[in-house]
């Protein structure tokens, strides 16, 4: 499915610049399925909307119907977790992704296509805040 997800990207005239292999992760919320998370790193001339609207098309080639329920199982997500732009936020999109800083299953395949990217909030490294989010916690 990532192969077949990229290539939809790209057909939609995305470059796709590099991609991590996929990490099996534990669902958040309800869902009792496993995931295949990954992460790309891509370029375009669209904006964060323009962008959410096309991935938002490929989810729905691939089977993906929103129901407006949150955490539900799901064929495909494709999320924007950070932009060259900056932050960005509008009512349906806030860029970077609120939550990656807290996500192993994103900043891991992150970590593996651009982990010298800064946040531009934390002003950290994608490696670093991974390095942060994975660290031993020390006994007390």
């Amino acid at each position: 499915m990532l192969a077949a997800a990229l290539a939809a990207i790209a057909g939609a005239g995305i470059a796709v610049e590099a991609a991590s292999p996929f990490v099996d992760s534990a669902p958040m919320g309800p869902s009792r399925r496993r995931y295949a998370n990954a992460a790309a790193a891509i370029a375009t001339s669209l904006g964060p909307e323009d962008l959410l609207v096309l991935l938002q098309r490929i989810e729905g080639a691939f089977g993906r119907r929103r129901s407006g329920r949150r955490w539900r199982a799901r064929v495909l997500d494709l999320d924007i977790v950070l932009w060259s732009g900056g932050p960005y936020v509008s009512d349906g999109l806030t860029v970077p992704h609120p939550a990656f800083r807290e996500r192993r299953f994103v900043l891991g395949p992150a970590t593996q296509v651009a982990r010298g990217w800064r946040d531009p909030v934390s002003g950290l490294t994608i490696s670093q805040l991974k390095a942060r989010l994975t660290r031993p916690t020390p006994l007390a």
